[in-house]
């Protein structure tokens, strides 16, 4: 028995062959009646596009090319949650690719998708070369997510606000009477962005010649490091403030290896509310980065773009959300 057709589908739903397609391909022109024949007549006659066909017709692969600039970070995953959805409700499908590795073999970072051809690319995390991005957008619609390096006329960036996220943490434990504050830094943006938000805010509240710096690379390992670095000085500061939550955890390795129990000797807080902060045993206190809204985002610009948006790049910062849990608490009595 031959497979159906496009034509059975239209026939069986009672409308022409061309509005199929636009429901097939996501468009929001057709009528919710309209919509729901076709998708009826979709699932009882168990209809499948023909993928290649409908590329060469429409000169579209429908695939969006995702660029990841680590893997191991979680955060990212809450922004592919809020990225796919949407891409997926317009008919168009993601393709991973992961910077971290491209780097280490020395391959073009935007390559793979170019010889691939996709319709756009979302470069998700910090890039070491933005410049690279140039060649790409002009050929295509490029949004980046989750970073907040300068990027190239004409590509969109979609970020937390990290300014208000850091001074919401730093603010909480100021609030609760500490005095000698630290914090874990990251690199690119990002990481400065934050390093420059926490000494604002400590400096507000006459803490400037408090406020400890301390360089790290946003993992586990550089939290921990880190942390032993601080907290085994003589004055050690009674609350870290870690660039992100896997630093966090890093940290509060290096406070029970140096006896320290969170939150009465050292209070302890993360950045982006990632799935590892909620996890029982460390119950971390963090901020909510709102990754799911800049996935989210993040897709809403790209097919914006798709559907004919021109202009200079946008910027849209989602807002950020202190969330308290257990590992922040007032400072010992000998601060």
């Amino acid at each position: 028995m031959r497979p159906p057709t496009i034509r059975d589908v239209a026939d069986r739903a009672g409308v022409s062959k061309s509005l199929v397609s636009l429901v097939l391909r996501g468009s929001e022109q057709v009528r919710p009646q309209k919509r729901d024949a076709v998708l009826r007549a979709v699932r009882e006659l168990g209809y499948r596009p023909n993928a290649a066909a409908r590329s060469l017709s429409e000169q579209r692969t429908r695939t969006v090319g995702v660029l990841l600039n680590d893997l191991r970070n979680p955060w990212f995953v809450d922004l592919l949650d809020g990225l796919n959805p949407l891409l997926h409700d317009h008919g168009l499908h993601m393709l991973l690719g992961d910077a971290r590795l491209n780097r280490r073999t020395g391959q073009d970072l935007a390559r793979p998708f170019l010889d691939l051809q996709v319709d756009g690319l979302v470069v998700v995390g910090t890039l070491p070369d933005t410049a690279a991005l140039e060649a790409v957008a002009e050929r295509m619609p490029v949004v980046v997510a989750g970073a907040r390096e300068a990027v190239p006329p004409g590509v969109d960036v979609v970020a937390g606000d990290d300014e208000r996220g850091a001074r919401l943490v730093t603010e909480h434990l100021v609030g609760l009477g500490h005095r000698n504050i630290a914090h874990i830094a990251g690199y690119g943006a990002v990481g400065e962005l934050r390093r420059r938000s926490f000494e604002e805010a400590m400096r507000d509240h006459g803490l400037a010649d408090r406020a400890l710096v301390e360089p790290g690379d946003m993992t586990e390992e550089g939290g921990f490091r880190a942390g032993v670095r601080l907290l085994g000085r003589p004055g050690r500061p009674t609350a870290v403030v870690a660039v992100n939550d896997i630093t966090a955890v890093g940290v509060l390795s290096a406070a029970e290896e140096l006896g320290l129990r969170v939150p009465r000797d050292l209070s302890v807080t993360g950045y982006d509310d990632t799935s590892i902060s909620r996890l029982r045993h460390l119950w971390l206190t963090t901020v909510d980065n709102a990754g799911h809204e800049v996935g989210r985002h993040a897709a809403r610009c790209l097919i914006d773009r798709f559907e004919g948006a021109q202009g200079a790049g946008r910027l849209h910062l989602a807002a950020p959300a202190l969330e308290i849990r257990g590992t922040t608490a007032a400072p010992p009595l000998t601060d």
